[in-house]
């Protein structure tokens, strides 16, 4: 394998690590109001489990407050009856033609749990980005090792290597970073 498809594929690997933190803490419900919360959550329509959010516009017009309108207003009881059963801790209330959810302020203990959850969020996908870069310098000393590469290559290969976690690290620590501010704040 070519030292440039190691570092691309050892690259994109961490990228996705990223990306799925992100997305992970985006699921992580705080104080405050966001589409994601209910985005997936499922609803039976016409015998086809369906995600809310293609049956419904799903908006936040205040901070605490999540607004569902579906599309075919006959659903709404199911979109409803979804919501309850994905136990998220909070209650829809619906006037026929819009269901609203109000987000409730969080409780000091609850903020601690919230603080843990991403911590160990934040450290698993940090534990991802070393084992990407522990795989890759094993391909590079193999490479070396089949005479493939030099070793001035294979050092300077995972010098880059070592540069992408450094990058990759820092923008999981400032996602972490933000998501806890949002916690402290909700």
């Amino acid at each position: 394998m070519a030292i440039k498809d190691i570092l691309h594929e050892t690259e994109e690997k961490m990228r996705k690590t990223v990306y799925a933190v992100n997305r992970e803490f985006s699921e992580v419900r705080t104080g405050r109001a966001s589409t994601s919360l209910v985005e997936g959550i499922l609803v039976e329509y016409y015998g086809t489990k369906t995600p809310i959010k293609q049956l419904a516009t799903i908006s936040t017009p205040e901070p605490r407050l999540v607004v569902i309108h579906p599309w075919d207003p006959s659903i709404i009881k199911q979109v409803e009856k979804a919501i309850l059963e994905a136990n998220l801790g909070i209650t829809p209330n619906n006037d026929g033609k819009l269901i609203r959810i109000g987000i409730p302020h969080l409780t000091d203990e609850r903020r601690q749990e919230l603080d843990k959850i991403v911590k160990k969020i934040a450290e698993n996908g940090r534990v991802s980005l070393r084992t990407a870069r522990r795989d890759a310098n094993e391909t590079l000393k193999q490479s070396e090792k089949n005479k493939d590469i030099a070793e001035d290559d294979r050092f300077k290969s995972q010098d880059e290597v070592q540069k992408f976690i450094d990058k990759y690290t820092a923008e999981i620590d400032q996602a972490l970073a933000a998501k806890e501010k949002e916690i402290q704040e909700g």
